[in-house]
């Protein structure tokens, strides 16, 4: 068992090792050599755990994705559905340092899919996913299923935050991202109103 524990952990690091190289270097520096470096392990050790690095990338992607999803899914429910959608809404824009470091990364190992094939699948089935919680927040505020008109809700609602976060990321760091906000919360509550 504990084998498995340290091999999951070895794993993470070494993932975590391929975003940083992103951040400080950008997706062309990811090399086996380069992450092992980063890491602080051998490049033997690390071709181990992952032969090529078209699967250390790959794993580097999914990483993210799991984390992001455990993200959301943490999120305590809130009385006001509003409230708690603007929340999860909120953990998909880079707004602090964190997040912004973690849109660049995701940015750049999607981008990365024409060269590592795996990456396609990943960046797919993430928007799919992507897609279904839209749904769900629209379904959640207006209170109606599967309709044509719910399902274009969702959908502005999902491209909004996604042409928010291109618009945050590409503003300095540190500016105001308060219209943002203001806007999506405008729009959440837009839809409520749909539901009296």
């Amino acid at each position: 068992m504990s084998r498995t524990i340290d091999k999951e952990a070895r794993k993470a690091q070494l993932a975590e090792a391929v975003w940083q190289v992103i951040l400080d270097e950008g997706i062309g520096a990811v090399s086996v050599r380069t992450v092992a470096e980063r890491a602080g392990v051998v490049v033997g050790s690390l071709r181990h755990i992952f032969p090529t690095r078209a699967e250390l990338v790959v794993f580097s992607a999914e990483l993210m994705v799991k984390r992001a999803t455990e993200r959301l899914l943490a999120i305590e429910p809130d009385d006001d559905v509003r409230e708690y959608v603007f929340t999860i809404v909120k953990q998909l824009l880079p707004l602090g340092p964190d997040s912004r470091a973690e849109f660049e990364i995701n940015l750049a190992l999607f981008a990365e899919g024409t060269a590592v094939k795996g990456l396609v699948d990943i960046r797919q089935d993430a928007n799919r996913q992507l897609a279904d919680l839209f749904v769900r927040l629209v379904e959640m505020v207006t209170g109606e299923r599967d309709t044509p008109e719910s399902l274009q809700q969702s959908r502005r609602l999902h491209a909004m935050v996604d042409g928010f976060a291109f618009h945050i990321l590409h503003q300095p760091e540190m500016e105001d991202t308060s219209w943002a906000l203001d806007i999506l919360w405008a729009e959440i509550n837009s839809l409520a109103a749909q539901q009296a």
